[in-house]
């Protein structure tokens, strides 16, 4: 079946996607991105809900740094 060649690629890049999630979160835990002032965490009981509002503009304006960097060369 040719598509099926597609579907195996497709896997391998999401694969490869959640490693690179998996191996960043490990180093900004180290770092110590996630505890910074601004990031609110709501603990109750049940659950617990992390929004990290000052790790994810820190995040984005290096990111947009380093890709306006790289546009330019």
């Amino acid at each position: 079946m040719p598509g099926l060649d597609n579907v195996g690629r497709i896997l391998i890049a999401i694969g490869g996607v959640i490693l690179l999630a998996g191996v960043l979160f490990l180093v900004f835990e180290r770092t110590g991105l996630g505890r910074l002032p601004g990031d609110i965490v709501i603990r109750r009981e049940n659950f617990t809900i992390f929004v990290p509002i000052t790790t994810m503009i820190i995040i984005s304006l290096v990111l947009t740094l380093i890709f306006s960097l790289l546009r330019r060369f």
